[in-house]
C-alpha cells in the first residue's frame, strides 16, 4: 500500500535534541515558578496543577517534594518545586507537559523563544505536500507546545503543512496500542503510515501495529547507526516512496 501519512517525532527527528534540553527545558525550568504565580486563576493551569496534585503523593516516597495546599500561595511554591523536580526526572507527565506549553507559548509569543528544525524538514515537507502526503506530529510535548515550535522556526510558519498533532493522551509512544489509536484517528490502514523517530522502542511498538518505521539518525542522538534491524536516514532528503 502506498505510503499516504508520515508521522513524525519531533526531538531527534525534525529537531535537534540540543534544542530540547539546551533551550526549550531551561526556559521552562526559570520561568514556570513566575508563570504559575502570574496565572494561578487560569482554569487550565488549576486543572493541571490538581492533576499534579493527585499524583505527587505517589512520588513523595521516591524523592519527591509535597505539594502543600495549607495556603494559595504555599499551593503554589511547592506545586514549582514539584514540577522542577519532575522535569529533572524527566517525567513524561501530561499535566506538566500542558505547563510547559502554556509557558513556553508565552516564550514565543514575547520572542524570547523560536523553534528549530533541520533544513531539510522544510524541503520535506513542502515536496510531501505536493504529492499529496499527510504530515503528523507524535510527541511526547504537548499539542501546544509542538503547534508552537513548528509555528515560530528559524525558517517561519510551518504549521499549514501539518494535519495533525498527537501528544500522550493518546497513550504512551513505546506502547501498541497508542499507534492503533493514531492509525483510527487518521482513519487510514496503518501499513500507509510512516513513522520516523530516533527511539528504537518507539519503533518496535509502531511496527508491530503494522506501520512502516525509519530509525533518524540526526546529530547528537544516541541511535546505534550500524543496525541493520530498521531503515535508517540521516536527512528526509534520503526518504524515497514507491
Amino acid at each position: 500500500m502506498t505510503i499516504n501519512t508520515i508521522l513524525l517525532d519531533i526531538e531527534g527527528t525534525t529537531s535537534p535534541i540540543t534544542f530540547t534540553y539546551k533551550v526549550l527545558f531551561p526556559y521552562a525550568r526559570n520561568h514556570i515558578k513566575q508563570y504559575l504565580q502570574d496565572h494561578r486563576t487560569n482554569r487550565e493551569v488549576r486543572g493541571a496543577l490538581q492533576v499534579l496534585k493527585n499524583e505527587n503523593a505517589a512520588d513523595i516516597p521516591n524523592g519527591a517534594p509535597c505539594i502543600n495546599d495549607a495556603t494559595e500561595q504555599e499551593f503554589l511554591e511547592s506545586a514549582s518545586s514539584y514540577c522542577l523536580w519532575l522535569m529533572s526526572c524527566d517525567r513524561k507527565s501530561a499535566p506538566l507537559k500542558s505547563l510547559q506549553g502554556l509557558v513556553w507559548e508565552q516564550g514565543f509569543l514575547k520572542s524570547e523563544l523560536r523553534g528549530e528544525v533541520f533544513a531539510d524538514v522544510v524541503d520535506a515537507f513542502a515536496r510531501w505536500q505536493i504529492e499529496g502526503r499527510r504530515i503528523a506530529i507524535y510527541s511526547s510535548g504537548s499539542v501546544l507546545a509542538q503547534n508552537l515550535l513548528f509555528r515560530h522556526t528559524q525558517w517561519g510558519d510551518l504549521t499549514s503543512y501539518i494535519s495533525f498533532y498527537f501528544d500522550t493522551r493518546v497513550g504512551a509512544k513505546r506502547q501498541i496500542e497508542s499507534y492503533r489509536r493514531i492509525a483510527a484517528e487518521l482513519r487510514c490502514e496503518a501499513n500507509a503510515i510512516l513513522f520516523i523517530s530516533d527511539v528504537t522502542e518507539e519503533l518496535d511498538a509502531a511496527r508491530q501495529a503494522g506501520l512502516h518505521t525509519v530509525l533518524s539518525l540526526r546529530p547528537n542522538n544516541s541511535s546505534i547507526s550500524n543496525n541493520a534491524e530498521y531503515q535508517m536516514v540521516r536527512s528526509f532528503n534520503e526518504l524515497a516512496f514507491d
